[in-house]
C-alpha cells in the first residue's frame, strides 16, 4: 500500500497538504459516520480509515517518512517491481500486516526481517542510521572538542616550558633538580 495513493498525494506534499488530505478524507470514511450503514460498508470505511490513519502518522513524522520514502522507491529491494512486497507485507521492508486483536480487521505496521544480502544491507542501513542520529553527532561533536582541548592544552604546556626553561629539556631539567636534591642532602 502506498501511503501517498492512500491520501491521494504526490511525493513532494508538504506536511499541510498532508494534513488537509488526512482531514478531508477521514471525515469521509470515519467509523462512527457510517455506523448506521450495512456492515460491508462499515468495514470498508473502518479499514480505510485505518489506512488513512496510518498513512498519516508516517507522513507527518518526518523520520518515518524518509524511511518510507527510502524504502518504496526501490524496486528489487521489496521483493517486487515498484516495491509491492512491501505493501503486501512480503518481503523486505515496511509493509502491513494483518493482526489478530479481537476483530480481526486490524492493521499493523510492521518490519519484516531480511535475510542474506539484504540482511547485511538492513544492518548498514541501520548502523547508518544510527550514526545519523543527533544523540550520536552530539557525543562526536563532544568528544572532538575534548580532544581539541587536550592537543591545544598539551600544546600550550610545551610553549610555556620552553619559555620558562629555555635551552633545556624536560630530562636535562630533571637531572639538574636532581644533582640540586644531592648537593643539598650532602650539606
Amino acid at each position: 500500500m502506498d501511503h501517498y495513493k492512500v491520501l491521494g498525494l504526490q511525493r513532494s506534499a508538504t506536511r499541510e497538504e498532508i494534513k488537509e488530505a488526512f482531514r478531508k478524507l477521514a471525515m469521509k470514511y470515519h467509523p462512527d459516520k457510517h455506523s448506521a450503514s450495512p456492515q460491508a460498508v462499515r468495514d470498508d470505511a473502518t479499514l480505510r480509515f485505518k489506512r488513512l490513519s496510518e498513512a498519516y502518522e508516517v507522513l507527518t513524522d518526518d523520520r518515518k517518512r524518509a524511511d518510507y520514502n527510502l524504502r518504496s522507491r526501490g524496486g528489487n529491494y521489496y521483493g517486487g517491481a515498484g516495491g509491492a512486497g512491501a505493501s503486501a507485507g512480503y518481503g523486505r521492508g515496511y509493509g502491513y500486516r494483518r493482526g489478530d486483536y479481537g476483530r480481526g480487521n486490524d492493521y499493523s505496521y510492521a518490519r519484516a526481517s531480511g535475510e542474506g544480502v539484504g540482511g547485511l544491507s538492513a544492518k548498514f542501513e541501520a548502523a547508518l542510521r544510527y550514526m545519523t542520529t543527533r544523540a550520536f553527532l552530539l557525543n562526536v561533536a563532544f568528544a572532538g572538542t575534548l580532544l581539541g582541548a587536550a592537543v591545544v592544552i598539551d600544546r600550550g604546556r610545551e610553549a610555556l616550558w620552553k619559555m620558562q626553561n629555555s635551552g633545556k629539556s624536560f630530562e636535562e631539567a630533571m637531572e639538574s633538580i636532581e644533582k640540586a636534591k644531592a648537593q643539598r642532602d650532602r650539606m
